[in-house]
């Protein structure tokens, strides 16, 4: 009896934690309720065809309060044992010829401890603390079992852009592999400059190209990410593409601030991943979430320099985009164009025109899209000379041929922004730019305090947009559009 009073005691130290963490999550959901009717309001009249036949959102936004608990903790997945059992076989690149010089090609000594690491029972595969240069590698699964990658060393890529002419998109590639951890506190060198001076981003001559990604998890499911250096990646440092059950921890990506395109941790098509203690600073976006993401968080992310924090861009090419439920809380920014963004593209008509022999052809390209990006939440962040702390744009449109607006748009819908502060490096603070015909919905500002970086004061500037504020919100949306709106910040 006595023995089990001591196992009910240890249950309850164990789990005491997470339970007070998800119950909080709900009472503050609870605290919040009482706005959703009101944040879901608009007025119907002014935008008589699109209410008629979407959603208010109510419905929505009500279940992201519920639901949001089950993001801030998230489930726990039958992950891979990231311990490493005593009859686990050792496989190291250097038994398979691998010199570790920094000059010599090591590419098939890795592909070869692969192979025999990926049909082992168990096994850990390692990359020593040497130096080593490697083409564009495909590590393809299924595998026998579950699996330990260790770099210990440095990965560096080739120089020679010839090298990747086979596949231009991958440099490092885990395709189909379950149940791995990839770690070791070693570096990951995209070895990016050769392409960032070809990019037309760089050089306006130069045809606009992909370049590769520096590592790439595809297909895969319960993978451990952790304790690994990132850097000067060709394009996106870290990308998920149709994974599932993530956990990245403790990474350090970096690449020079006018380094084009160079995302840190890009999630596409990726459902419950958790990114947490990572610092990244590149030229591009801290961390983007894109098309078919669903109920990822990201908690203490350190960023800049870079574009900030991304959703989107979505709706590209006029394709349906949607992501849902997405958790940011607790992050930093430093001088980043942005600070916590959702983006979509704008839908654009570009026509022109071309001849076959005697006769002139018109074609009319679409930009832009439709689908949703909704529940969502960023909490406890703070910004330092952010130029766009928060920023919803549906008129991105990256072309040289300015984009017209059309009736469509991914929709924006059930965001609520919670204890944001901190200085902007612009005039506006917060700025809501949405379509006319989707507006924006369901919107809560919370506990806002975004001073400018100046002696000026900070402006909100909110169009198509359904707004609720709590609490102290400064800089306030305007009560007529297209209007500024000031405010002296605490």
């Amino acid at each position: 009896m006595a023995l089990q009073k001591n196992e009910l005691i240890l249950f309850f130290i164990i789990t005491l934690p997470s339970f007070v963490l998800c119950y909080s999550s709900l009472h503050e959901n609870q605290l919040i309720d009482k706005y959703v009717d009101e944040a879901s309001e608009f007025d119907s009249k002014a935008y008589p065809s699109y209410f008629n036949t979407i959603d208010d959102g109510s419905n929505l936004f009500k279940g992201l309060i519920k639901e949001s608990a089950d993001v801030l903790c998230l489930k726990s997945f039958d992950k891979v044992d990231s311990s490493t059992s005593s009859s686990a076989e050792t496989v190291s690149v250097n038994d398979f010829g691998a010199e570790g010089d920094g000059e010599t090609d090591d590419t098939k000594a890795f592909e070869m401890a692969w192979k025999v690491a990926c049909s082992s029972k168990e096994a850990v595969m390692v990359a020593p603390k040497k130096t080593y240069r490697i083409k564009p590698i495909r590590f393809s699964g299924p595998c026998k079992s579950q699996l330990t990658v260790q770099i210990l060393g440095t990965l560096i890529a080739s120089d020679d852009r010839s090298d990747f002419s086979k596949d231009g998109r991958h440099w490092l590639i885990f395709d189909s592999v379950s149940n791995l951890v990839v770690e070791g506190g070693g570096a990951i060198n995209g070895n990016g400059k050769n392409w960032w001076q070809n990019s037309c981003k760089t050089d306006k001559s130069k045809p606009c190209k992909d370049a590769p990604t520096a590592l790439t998890f595809y297909k895969s499911k319960n993978l451990m990410v952790r304790n690994l250096t990132i850097q000067d990646g060709q394009q996106i440092h870290v990308s998920f593409q149709k994974c599932m059950n993530v956990e990245v921890s403790n990474l350090s990506i970096t690449a020079p601030p006018k380094s084009p395109n160079t995302d840190g941790i890009h999630v596409t098509d990726t459902q419950n991943i958790l990114i947490t203690s990572c610092v990244i600073a590149t030229g591009d976006d801290c961390l983007s979430i894109v098309n078919g993401s669903k109920t990822v968080q990201a908690s203490n992310i350190t960023c800049g320099s870079g574009h900030g924090i991304s959703i989107g861009s979505l709706g590209s090419g006029n394709s349906k985009a949607y992501v849902s439920h997405i958790a940011v809380n607790g992050a930093k920014l430093y001088g980043t164009t942005n600070g916590i963004r959702i983006k979509t593209w704008q839908m654009c008509l570009l026509s022109f025109e071309y001849k076959v022999h005697t006769k002139t052809s018109k074609v009319i390209y679409m930009q832009g899209g439709s689908g949703s990006a909704s529940n969502i939440r960023f909490r406890n962040i703070e910004m330092h000379n952010v130029t766009n702390p928060i920023l919803i744009d549906q008129y991105y449109c990256d072309r040289k041929i300015p984009c017209k607006e059309q009736r469509s748009a991914v929709e924006v819908k059930n965001v609520v922004y919670k204890n944001i502060k901190g200085t902007s490096a612009s005039d506006v603070a917060i700025k809501f730019d949405c379509s006319k015909s989707f507006p924006c919905l369901g919107i809560i500002l919370q506990d806002i305090n975004l001073q400018h970086e100046g002696r000026k004061t900070a402006k909100a500037l909110c169009n198509n947009v359904n707004v609720t504020s709590i609490g102290v919100v400064c800089p306030l949306c305007p009560k007529l559009e297209g209007q500024y709106e000031t405010c002296q910040c605490l």
